[in-house]
């Protein structure tokens, strides 16, 4: 499939790789590209090729915000009828994992999109923020949610009313990021962590990303009871008496992610 909006590659084996390419627009978010970048990881998701994804932009931006443009022509009435820009990334419906390679501006719907991944690598020049209240709204795709749940309130306050930028250190600090390197190394870090997910049992890997977002997202017991359901289902596959076997007799697996 041929895209206007995006690049699509497969840096290492088992690495399927999204690239936001509207560098005039610091990789502005709009219709079109988030149509593609849906499209793209879904394919990637279908494709038993692959085992785990990188959603990057360039050096500059991952993505600066959604399209002003484009929203500042919405009525109240449109945008209720419709989904988000960001809603129209279906993540929920992706069971393989996501890294975020961010480097520069992760700023509104930007930010958001990269939160929506499993993880984010950044370079040591990324900037997260969401500057939404300067347009005199809020952000409106997970970012009053997510980065409350990750910052905690207090900050998450100062972040959302005040613009506050924070910086790749501080994010780290904070738990935004899972890893910084310099900016000639963070796209390398995060095929390496893609490729190590890669090595394990895809049928382990989705079963404990699955467990993670319940814990993310529901209440402690569901989220128990969610565990407990993934882990019998793994005493079910076909890799989990590979996994034991191969522990046992000192070997490394071979999986058959089944």
């Amino acid at each position: 499939m041929s895209y206007e909006n995006i690049l699509v590659d497969q840096p290492a084996a088992g690495v399927g790789r999204v690239q936001l390419n509207r560098p005039q627009a610091l990789n502005a978010l709009n219709s079109p590209l988030m149509d593609e970048v849906n499209a793209a990881m879904q394919a990637f998701d279908h494709d038993e090729t692959i085992a785990a994804m990188i959603l990057t932009g360039n050096d500059k931006a991952f993505a600066a915000g959604a399209d002003i443009k484009e929203l500042a022509e919405l009525t109240a009435m449109e945008m209720l009828a419709g989904q988000s820009l960001i809603e129209r990334f279906d993540v929920k419906g992706i069971g393989k994992p996501i890294i975020a390679a961010v480097s520069g501006f992760a700023l509104g719907g930007g930010c958001e999109l990269a939160m929506l991944c499993d993880l984010i690598v950044a370079s040591e020049t990324a900037v997260f923020g969401q500057p939404e209240i300067n347009l005199g709204i809020i952000p409106g795709a997970g970012g009053t949610q997510r980065m409350t749940r990750i910052l905690g309130k207090a900050l998450a306050m100062e972040v959302m009313l005040t613009d506050r930028r924070l910086n790749a250190q501080e994010a780290l600090q904070h738990g935004l990021v899972s890893r910084v390197a310099p900016i000639d190394q963070y796209m390398d870090l995060a095929i390496e962590i893609a490729s190590k997910i890669g090595g394990r049992s895809q049928v382990a890997v989705r079963l404990t990303k699955d467990a993670i977002n319940q814990a993310y997202e529901t209440t402690l017991n569901a989220g128990l009871e969610a565990e407990r359901r993934n882990f019998m289902i793994a005493f079910a596959s076909e890799d989990k008496d590979e996994g034991t076997r191969a522990f046992i007799e000192k070997r490394k697996a071979v999986w058959k992610n089944r």
